[in-house]
């Protein structure tokens, strides 16, 4: 978990682009997470954005 959404952000980026599967960057109070988004059974609405390394960048 991490209190800064730059550094969350580049973690799941990298995350997703080294294990090629999809990952969920989610906040959970004032810190946020990352993990695989096939394993995400959290909130909806707690998902800050999902990384899939297969779709192109918007």
């Amino acid at each position: 978990m991490s209190h800064n959404l730059t550094l969350a952000q580049n973690h799941a980026f990298d995350l997703g682009r080294t294990l090629m599967v999809p990952v969920i960057l989610f906040q959970a109070e004032s810190e946020f997470g990352v993990m695989v988004s096939s394993e995400y059974d959290g909130d909806q609405d707690a998902i800050v954005h999902e990384y899939d390394p297969w779709c192109p960048a918007h």
